[in-house]
């Protein structure tokens, strides 16, 4: 079903030009996380605090049935929900810790929340593992040549471990980034707009990706749904969170080909066949 759902979009898109083509695809790849952008956007501009059901918990309920819709219509197979699952509980044991670190806050109250971190934000960790299985079916994407599995793991184990240790004990991202380039940087992703394939390196995808949930993570400040207690003069969030998506970015992606193992090539830089959906 989730490959017929690829077919329909490219029969759609026969006759648009290139760009417009690449637009459509990477909307429809992220449409779970911009469902839940405009959600927060949406309660935020309409919301009242006399509501019988609180802001944070109408937000939990939208996230738990958009993530059944895509299922029950084949926009994420069971095999991608499962694993974009683990993401969730690990982003959200994340938020939790990270909330009793003071690291940021989440100025209203629910119903639905675990250590008063509320229940959608797991939703919105795994809007990034669904951006990433998504657009590897849309963009027909193939990894050339992919590093050694236990390496990436290592990699990405070493990454989550620090967001935790680095309260306590050095930082170490910049090590973290620089394993990242010296893993990945042979790795282009080859992805098809249409059936010529275009390539770029995975470290460059990986800086793309997090300048996008940088941006994400603006709309979530200035419609409240969190804050951090330092974010400058201009509103912004602080430059260092992207460097922070970035990293996460890299873990998220290394759960995913626990799925995806048909995409990664380990040897050879050329791009490899197009698989038909």
């Amino acid at each position: 079903m989730a490959g017929g759902g690829v077919a329909k979009l490219e029969r759609l898109t026969a006759g648009w030009p290139l760009a417009a083509v690449f637009l459509a695809k990477l909307l429809f790849a992220a449409l779970f996380g911009v469902m839940i952008l405009s959600a927060l956007i949406v309660t935020r501009l309409v919301w009242q605090d006399d509501w019988a059901v609180a802001r944070y918990d109408a937000l939990v309920i939208f996230a738990l049935v958009t993530q059944i819709v895509f299922i029950w219509r084949g926009l994420e197979t069971w095999e991608e929900a499962r694993v974009i699952l683990i993401f969730h509980v690990t982003g959200t044991l994340m938020e939790i810790f990270k909330l009793a670190q003071g690291s940021w806050d989440y100025p209203d109250q629910g119903l639905l929340e675990i250590g008063g971190v509320p229940l959608f934000s797991g939703f919105m960790y795994a809007s990034v593992g669904s951006f990433i299985a998504r657009a590897i079916r849309l963009f027909h994407i193939r990894f050339a040549p992919y590093p050694p599995f236990w390496a990436t793991y290592l990699l990405a184990v070493a990454i989550y471990v620090n967001f935790y240790t680095h309260h306590y004990t050095y930082d170490i991202r910049w090590l973290l980034f620089a394993a990242t380039l010296l893993l990945f940087w042979r790795t282009r992703i080859w992805l098809y707009i249409r059936e010529r394939p275009l390539s770029l390196r995975l470290p460059l995808g990986a800086f793309l990706s997090a300048w996008l949930l940088w941006i994400a993570e603006n709309v979530g400040t200035f419609t409240q749904t969190w804050s951090y207690a330092v974010q400058g003069d201009t509103g912004l969030v602080d430059l260092g969170k992207f460097g922070s998506w970035y990293l996460l970015i890299f873990v998220a992606f290394v759960t995913v080909t626990l799925v995806v193992r048909d995409a990664m090539h380990p040897r050879g830089i050329r791009p490899p066949a197009r698989e038909t959906a």
